[in-house]
């Protein structure tokens, strides 16, 4: 079997989320010494476009006639067996599944977000879920301007999005989807997709750390800051209670991203003492926060198709306290490797720290619930099986 990876990069250096992904699934086969070839793309790359093509770029997400010449080109010379796309917006674009299945070969898509039905990715405008495209032309993520907050930068995602879906390229074209979760599946045949050609396969972590159970008094986020994540609720789940405030216990926010600067006037401001931004850390430095925790906190007020980072904690022996919403209410299981708090109620979850600060040893026990569950789910040896199973039954069916 041979297998041609195709993926667009957000950017090329210090890859992260998808892109991370994609990395380390690369990466899996190559050590099963499964054959592939990978097709890639980087959208930084668009920096450096001349002043023609950078005309023609917003045409791109709509149909790349240079990915479609480059992609038959590469199959005429590999002849792989089966394509599995990751991401291929923007320079990618779904002429790439044209090459693919005009030449005869099999394609699966991992679905990372929502991006085949709403301009952003997110099912989120103005700070709240919203599925206003599900299961419609989704024209309204250019009224909107879904994308970039701005009708320009929407106008080519919209117009994508709803050309191909008139032109059955979702449906017809594309052999296979991978969900990362069942709630994904189930969001995903909402918008439209056979339920048939969706399976479920979650990410999983390449080289997992030894568990630590025991922990210094602090929690931790790790990610991007960004206003879907639920910085501010988290935040102020610190601010607004007093035993937060007067207990040595701190929040360790890890990350960077367009959100930061607002938070950090809002702790200065506000004199908010136990909460710290860590900033922006490498790899390691991030383990070693983590395996120091008592808990990791997801606070997302938008549905996360999978959250890596709380698949991290699980493999640190770290419960996690998380918005229940998404993917994230799958992922954790309340009570036995976290807890579950209502979504951008900051009350809600800072009743969830405070059980937490007071149950230390059924917090640890959760922990060790948390690495059982990551040992059983989320190995590379576990999902290269999954994987594998999703390309023989797909090969077979074609």
């Amino acid at each position: 079997m041979k297998i041609l990876l195709i993926h667009n990069f957000y950017q090329s250096s210090s890859p992260s989320g998808e892109d991370g992904v994609f990395a380390a699934e690369r990466n899996l086969l190559e050590e099963k010494r499964t054959d592939a070839i990978t097709f890639t793309k980087y959208n930084d790359d668009m920096q450096t476009f001349s002043n023609y093509k950078k005309i023609t770029l917003p045409f791109q997400p709509l149909w790349s006639v240079q990915t479609l010449h480059q992609l038959k080109s590469l199959i005429k010379k590999t002849n792989p067996d089966l394509a599995h796309f990751h991401n291929i917006w923007y320079l990618i674009s779904p002429s790439a599944y044209y090459a693919c299945k005009n030449a005869g070969i099999s394609i699966v898509q991992t679905l990372h977000n929502f991006r085949f039905f709403c301009s952003n990715g997110l099912l989120m405008r103005n700070g709240r879920v919203c599925e206003e495209c599900i299961g419609k032309i989704p024209w309204r993520g250019f009224v909107y301007g879904c994308y970039g907050s701005s009708r320009l930068y929407s106008m080519p995602i919209a117009l994508a999005e709803s050309f191909h879906r008139y032109m059955g390229t979702w449906r017809e074209n594309i052999d296979a989807y991978i969900a990362l979760t069942e709630f994904g599946k189930r969001k995903f045949i909402e918008c439209g997709l056979p339920e048939e050609k969706i399976f479920v396969k979650p990410n999983f972590l390449p080289n997992p750390l030894e568990p630590q159970y025991s922990n210094d008094s602090y929690a931790v986020f790790l990610g991007r800051l960004t206003a879907e994540k639920g910085l501010n609720i988290l935040v102020d789940a610190f601010r607004n209670h007093q035993f937060l405030t007067n207990d040595p216990f701190t929040l360790r926010i890890i990350g960077d991203g367009p959100l930061r600067k607002q938070i950090e006037r809002k702790i200065e401001h506000e004199k908010i003492a136990n909460v710290e931004l860590a900033g922006r850390r490498n790899p390691n430095d991030c383990m070693d926060f983590l395996k120091g925790a008592r808990f990791m906190v997801i606070p997302s007020i938008c549905y996360e198709t999978f959250s890596l980072t709380a698949i991290e904690a699980f493999a640190c022996g770290k419960p996690v306290i998380a918005s229940r919403l998404g993917a994230l209410a799958e992922l954790v299981e309340d009570g036995k490797t976290g807890l579950l708090f209502e979504p951008g109620n900051p009350e809600d979850l800072a009743s969830k720290i405070k059980w937490m600060l007071e149950n230390e040893s059924a917090c640890i026990e959760m922990g060790k619930n948390a690495r059982r569950v990551f040992e059983e789910k989320y190995t590379a040896e576990k999902n290269y099986e999954i994987l594998m199973k999703i390309y023989h039954t797909v090969l077979s069916s074609h």
